[in-house]
């Protein structure tokens, strides 16, 4: 009758807990359709236009390690809480900021919106995957993703409907004419970040109510040995999985952000702006939703380094084919990446804690400050489509899908090591 009550409320917490997971993805995913309308509301270039995915990165390398340390001082749950409170404050200061007319502060509020969004990931990575059996790891983990991958499709439709949708971006190439289409779309931009603040208030408010129960949960999961921020560093595995968490996460990040400009192209598929926000909801990220509720039954059935090698290798070949066709079919193939990301994150995350012989928290914190080096794919795909094309620019996810696929290979000789030193002939 214990271990039934004890069970309970491990699944009510985690239950709890993937709540979070939608929250940042939906809060996230309002980056592919902000910078559309930023680009046309200032006349950017696409290296410009991704400034705001590179804020997003920043705060991720200057706040993740301090998130970790400040999990390990004050729990899981205040944790949390703090982070909400932070992605509330940084949606009205990006509100506040369109009123000014002015690029850099928009930046500057997406900062502040990025560093509770990076102290959330730190705090619920490893707790979505602890809170359980170790074998059921990988499961829960992309199960929870999958609640996160449903927040980012739902967060495009909504950005694309109230921030591209406006009349002001009818424009064949989305620059806006003049001033007064100008102070349209960033009132449409504000009134979208309001909303997102108010949503994310109802969220740390239900989160507050269930703080016992997440607490309760929390205590069952026995200590870790080491608690340094900096022990991960000392982990080959560690850094390992930090590199291609760096690599996924440039390579989505990257993809997403110009898809919606891809799209429009008349040599692609030729859609208007709000459409092709609607593509990239319902296929590239819908895909992902897909892809990690599939994925999570198959990752019960198939060693996870092999279906992540499957992924990975498959992202490349489609990015490829962007890379080298044209017309529908690169437009196509660029929305099916999505499917083929689905389970990456979650599978890279839980076999580098697997490995790594650093604690849980440790590693987390590495994993989510690795984010940052992921920086440099959005810039340079940015550069390639500025001097080259937009379909050129697909050659730098290529590479970044190659070389996970590499990971999970090394992590499949490692895993059958360690099989064979634990269970000999």
């Amino acid at each position: 009758m214990i271990e039934r009550l004890r069970a309970l409320g491990i699944t009510g917490a985690f239950l709890s807990v993937t709540m979070l997971f939608f929250a940042w993805g939906f809060i996230c995913s309002n980056n592919d359709p902000l910078i559309v309308a930023l680009r046309a509301a200032f006349r950017l270039s696409y290296t410009e236009a991704l400034l705001t995915q590179l804020v997003f990165f920043l705060a991720s390398g200057l706040i993740a390690l301090p998130a970790a340390a400040l999990g390990n001082r004050i729990g899981p749950v205040r944790t949390i809480i703090a982070a909400l409170a932070t992605m509330v404050a940084g949606c009205l200061l990006v509100r506040g900021a369109t009123g000014l007319g002015l690029y850099a502060p928009i930046l500057a509020a997406l900062f502040v919106l990025a560093s509770g969004i990076t102290t959330l990931q730190v705090a619920a990575n490893p707790l979505a995957a602890a809170l359980g059996p170790q074998r059921t790891s990988h499961f829960r983990l992309t199960f929870a993703q999958t609640f996160n991958s449903l927040g980012v499709v739902l967060g495009v439709h909504y950005g694309s409907t109230l921030m591209l949708g406006d009349a002001a971006m009818v424009a064949r190439q989305g620059v806006l004419a003049d001033a007064a289409s100008r102070a349209e779309a960033l009132s449409a931009v504000a009134g979208a970040f309001g909303i997102m603040a108010a949503l994310l208030l109802v969220v740390a408010v239900f989160v507050w109510s269930q703080r016992r129960r997440i607490e309760a949960a929390a205590a069952l999961i026995p200590p870790a040995p080491e608690a340094s921020v900096l022990a991960a560093l000392r982990s080959r595995w560690a850094l390992l999985g930090a590199g291609a968490i760096a690599l996924y996460v440039g390579a989505e990040v990257a993809i997403g952000s110009i898809m919606i400009n891809f799209l429009h192209q008349p040599g692609v598929l030729d859609l208007p702006l709000e459409q092709g926000g609607r593509y990239l909801a319902n296929f590239y990220w819908g895909g992902a939703l897909a892809g990690r509720l599939i994925g999570s039954v198959v990752l019960t059935r198939v060693a996870a380094p092999r279906l992540l090698v499957g992924c990975a290798g498959t992202a490349a070949a489609l990015c490829l084919v962007v890379l080298t066709g044209a017309g529908p079919l690169a437009g196509y193939a660029a929305l099916a990446v999505g499917l083929f990301n689905s389970i990456m994150f979650p599978t890279i995350f839980t076999l580098t804690l697997e490995r790594s012989d650093a604690a849980p928290s440790s590693t987390s914190g590495l994993l989510c400050l690795a984010i940052v080096g992921g920086a440099a794919l959005p810039l340079l795909v940015g550069r390639l489509a500025d001097a080259v094309s937009l379909s050129a620019a697909f050659v730098v996810p290529a590479a970044a899908y190659g070389l996970i696929a590499l990971f999970a290979l090394a992590a499949g000789r490692s895993g059958q090591g360690r099989a064979r030193a634990e269970h000999p002939a």
